[in-house]
């Protein structure tokens, strides 16, 4: 009985054993499968990731080959139309060639017409002579045979009999022949001047104190103004343009009798509308960068009225000064444009004369050069004409022509003669003459003159119309309380040295800067 039970003990030990076998396994089996599902999975999701990266890499790249593609055409794009431009402006250039060229051969016709008839005529007047002479012998025949005299005899009996009775009569025609040649001459001086006149084209340019500067709407007057008017007084003391802000819509007045300040606060507050931070800071740097850009302008605009008077081989430095005459005026006029007026009134009446038209081009062109730094250099605009002429090695023609804009010089060279009657003419006609307006600009340079003769005055600007001075002095050698005695000075050298009407407000600005760079 023990040993039945003993084996069936067993036995169900090896049953148990051989069931726990069979379960094991199939829990194996069952984790196998499961982790075959998940790799399974896992191998699934990496391909579709990697699917889903590799179409978003190729978008990416599409798009950044499209942006490519737009800026290279839209430089493309741009590069023909600076060509484009650059090409109409040679056609124009080609176009006033062609129609100089016209006017130059109808002139040749008409001399070669004139010509034609002084021929005609010389041979006409040849035969005449002929004729004549014809006629005296047969006279003079026919009288030796009636009167039975000598030739020698009869002059002499002619001669005695009708010399009182000439002498009237040759006194007449020496008198109408002087008249009618007098008549002759002051005609064609009139013609010559009347055509000259007609192809001489040159703008006229009507010059002001104010420029205007368009916005592009209303809320920048409040940016330009600033936070209790910081931005406006920067703007005004680093340009020393008084800056109009009123009712007009979308603009802005710049208004100032110098006009290199007046470009350069107008360049300033074009490029700070156009680059939307305005600020004291961006407003220093602004002013600095458009004195530079004017710099840079002057002498383009020297170059290309050089060019289009077809004068070549000037020194830089004149052509840069020629650039500066833009922004000289004198008697209400721009002299750079009273200068190309002359120059090509010049140029025509030497060619007319059959003289160096190139040469009087260049004397009438240069002829009032010395006003370009007449305000920077002691001495008439004359002297420092001549000056600068000599030492950039101008001819002694261009000398003598800048010499003659002195009344009592008269002229060694027929083009500096031309170039006298090319500068009368020139401000001879209506309006091109303004005391007005040259009085108020001598006034407010007077009135920075005085100010700026102060050794602890740094720089002065006159503005509101000559009303107010605005000095800026010296922080490290001028205090606070010393300024103000400062401003008692300058306004009594101005009321002693002085007229004007009303009265003028002297300002003094004191500023103290400390600057370090951390490194």
């Amino acid at each position: 009985m023990v040993i039945s039970n003993l084996i069936l003990a067993i036995i169900a030990i090896v049953c148990g054993f051989v069931l726990g076998y069979f379960i094991h396994q199939k829990l194996i089996n069952k984790r196998l499968n499961e982790a075959h599902d998940n790799a399974k999975d896992i191998l699934e999701k990496a391909k579709h990731q990697a699917s889903t990266s590799a179409k978003e890499a190729i978008l990416e790249a599409k798009e950044k080959s499209s942006a490519y593609r737009a800026n290279v055409e839209k430089e493309l794009k741009e590069r023909r139309n600076e060509l484009q431009k650059q090409e109409d402006r040679l056609i124009q250039r080609e176009d006033a060639l062609d129609r100089k060229d016209s006017a130059f051969d109808k002139r040749d016709d008409a001399l070669s017409r004139k010509e034609n008839k002084l021929t005609a005529d010389q041979k006409d007047l040849d035969k005449l002579q002929q004729k004549a002479e014809s006629l005296v012998q047969q006279r003079q025949s026919e009288l030796e045979r009636i009167s039975a005299l000598s030739k020698e005899e009869a002059k002499d009996l002619m001669l005695n009999e009708t010399k009182s009775e000439l002498a009237d009569e040759r006194a007449k025609i020496i008198k109408d022949s002087y008249n009618k040649a007098q008549k002759a001459a002051s005609d064609n001086a009139k013609d010559l001047i009347v055509e000259a006149i007609q192809q001489c084209a040159a703008d006229v340019v009507s010059e002001t104190t104010v420029s205007v500067v368009n916005l592009p709407n209303d809320d920048m007057k409040g940016r330009i103004i600033g936070r209790e008017g910081r931005n406006i007084r920067t703007f005004e003391t680093l340009t020393g343009i008084d800056l109009v802000i009123d009712d007009t819509p979308e603009a802005v007045v710049l208004s100032g009798f110098d006009p290199i300040r007046r470009e350069v606060a107008k360049m300033t507050l074009e490029g700070l509308i156009k680059d939307g931070r305005i600020h004291p800071a961006r407003i220093e740097e602004m002013v600095s960068k458009s004195k530079k850009d004017l710099s840079n302008k002057i002498q383009e605009i020297g170059e290309e009225v050089t060019f289009d008077l077809g004068i070549h081989s000037i020194n830089p430095e004149i052509v840069k000064l020629i650039g500066q005459l833009k922004f000289k005026i004198y008697r209400g006029r721009n002299i750079l444009s009273h200068s190309i007026e002359v120059a090509k009134l010049s140029g025509i009446l030497a060619a007319e004369l059959g003289e160096d038209v190139t040469l009087a081009k260049r004397a009438g062109l240069l002829h009032e050069i010395g006003r370009a730094t007449n305000n920077e250099t002691d001495g008439s605009h004359i002297d420092i004409g001549i000056d600068l002429a000599k030492k950039y090695n101008e001819s002694s023609t261009v000398v003598d022509s800048i010499a003659c804009e002195n009344e009592g010089q008269k002229p060694k060279y027929i083009i500096s003669e031309l170039v006298a009657v090319a500068n009368k003419i020139a401000i001879s006609r209506p309006g091109a003459k303004s005391k007005s307006l040259e009085s108020f600009v001598h006034r407010l340079e007077s009135l920075e003159n005085i100010s700026d003769s102060f050794d602890d005055v740094k720089k002065s600007y006159a503005i509101q119309a000559g009303r107010e001075i605005r000095v800026i002095v010296k922080s490290d050698k001028v205090s606070d309380t010393q300024s103000v005695v400062l401003a008692h000075n300058i306004k009594n050298k101005i009321e002693k040295d002085m007229e004007y009407p009303g009265h003028i407000k002297v300002t003094i600005i004191r500023e103290v800067r400390s600057i370090e760079y951390a490194k």
